[in-house]
């Protein structure tokens, strides 16, 4: 092997090169000096080949051609450190831990992370960055320089990495491939965070509740529900939305716009979601399963307020009684009772309702009319919902079953009650003699015992009653 020689040295840095040319080019790093300029762009070069290698970037010259892939470079030492691709050659080790690379540049970059040093400083925010490269690409930010456009198009990208990147949604290219499922992504990022579904893995946790997500974007959209933050706002009702993605669907709302199409019935939808939800009315797929009591639903979050049958968990509560609810909805329903004037409520008992409608279905119990008829035993109801509960006690039809006995029962009211059996649980007790009781009618049954006053009276005569029940059947003779 032969040993060259290193006899030139720099007096300043004591760098020792081979020949005297070398050392000259060299010391221009210290001096600053670049004599040689460029007529097209005025870019200066320390050296006449360096300044003839750019000229190239001008003229479109590739003479260096790539054997393997016929790729065309501008200088021999491009090629040279492309071919690597091909051989997987990576002739660069890290000393620390022994990570190998193709080039020079990044093993110098990798070398920043064991040093922790940032040499690149951003004048504007005074972040820190390892790489030229990256604070080059950091401060297009802050100017809006945007130097890169997509031909087809005509998108424009602060660095030619993203340009690249996002031309492959126009030809289609998907180079990086999930070794487990076999999905196609257009980068490797994607590819990146995709495994992570594999894996389970869950790198970003939140400092505040510790919950834990597959992607930093997804962590940042969670934070802004601790700090309140709403940084999305419509241009045209001013609403404000935490994610980027919910105030695009709202504008949808304001266009008109509907992009996502039913392949069979050819209906629009304004989000993805819908329009999945929709297709389970096509193919009767419900595969979302309660696993208490085997029901089926077509979405997740319909499973999600149903478990809450079974859990008893009621997370909505009202910040004026403290009442709570199952579902949003009916909060704020229950909201209204106190925030509204009283124009819902019923003459007879004072009762007030959130809805005009609602006030009417209430009206009929103080009715005789029950236009609802059971052609089997000629029962009258006032609700058509209450004839289509009765009818399955002649159809001896069970919906719900007892996940215990699998005893059927037409009614969910029912199963509730029937498995408070099973469990042995009697919340309500009774303060006077210490009974207790599984259901809270029972309970309030109870107690009117204990309390001989009569709670309930007539509007009209002013006759009381100890139950409702017993008020409702009176007020009939008045009607």
């Amino acid at each position: 092997m032969k040993v060259v020689k290193k006899l030139h040295q720099c007096p300043v840095c004591e760098k020792a090169f081979p020949t005297n040319y070398k050392l000259m080019r060299h010391n221009s790093i210290h001096t600053g000096k670049k004599p040689y300029h460029c007529p097209e762009c005025l870019k200066s070069f320390i050296d006449k080949s360096s300044l003839r290698i750019h000229q190239r970037v001008h003229t479109g010259e590739k003479p260096y051609q790539c054997s393997v892939c016929l790729k065309g470079f501008i200088d021999k030492s491009s090629l040279k450190k492309h071919q690597r691709m091909h051989t997987g050659e990576k002739p660069f080790q890290c000393s620390v831990c022994h990570k190998d690379f193709r080039h020079r540049g990044h093993l110098n970059s990798h070398m920043l992370l064991h040093t922790g040093e940032k040499p690149y400083h951003c004048s504007v925010c005074l972040e820190d960055f390892t790489e030229k490269s990256s604070l080059n690409k950091h401060q297009r930010i802050h100017t809006g320089e945007k130097l890169y456009e997509c031909s087809v198009c005509l998108k424009d990208f602060s660095n030619k990495s993203s340009l690249r990147i996002h031309q492959r949604i126009h030809t289609g290219e998907k180079p990086y491939q999930c070794s487990v499922c076999l999905k196609d992504f257009i980068d490797k990022s994607s590819l990146k965070q995709h495994q992570r579904v594999h894996t389970g893995e869950k790198p970003f946790q939140c400092p505040v509740c510790q919950k834990d997500f597959r992607q930093t974007g997804h962590l940042n959209s969670h934070m802004r529900l601790h700090t309140g933050e709403k940084p999305y706002q419509c241009s045209v009702c001013s609403k404000l939305f935490s994610v980027k993605c919910a105030l695009v669907k709202h504008m949808r709302y304001h266009t008109g716009e509907k992009p996502y199409q039913c392949s069979v019935c050819l209906k629009d939808f304004i989000d993805k979601s819908s329009l999945k939800q929709h297709q389970t009315v096509h193919t009767g797929e419900k595969p979302y399963h309660c696993s208490v009591c085997l029901k089926n639903f077509t979405v997740r979050s319909s499973l999600k307020k149903h478990q809450r049958i079974h859990t008893r968990e009621k997370p909505y509560q009202c910040s004026v009684c403290m009442e709570q609810f199952l579902l949003k909805c009916s909060l704020e329903k229950h909201i209204k009772t106190h925030t509204e004037e009283k124009t819902n409520q019923c003459p007879e008992c004072q009762k007030v309702f959130s809805s005009d409608i609602v006030l009417l279905k209430h009206m009929t119990l103080h009715k005789e009319h029950k236009p609802y008829r059971c052609s089997k035993c000629q029962k009258g109801f006032s609700l058509e919902k209450s004839l289509v509960k009765h009818l399955k006690s002649h159809t001896g039809e069970t919906q719900y079953k007892c996940s215990e006995y699998r005893e059927g029962f037409p009614r969910q009211a029912n199963i509730i009650l029937h498995q408070k059996i099973h469990e042995a649980e009697k919340p309500h007790n009774c303060s006077l003699c210490s009974q207790s009781f599984s259901q809270k009618l029972q309970f309030e049954n109870h107690m009117r015992g204990h309390n001989t006053e009569e709670q309930y009276q007539c509007s009209r005569c002013l006759e009381s009653f100890s139950h409702i029940t017993h008020l409702v059947n009176h007020m009939i003779t008045h009607v």
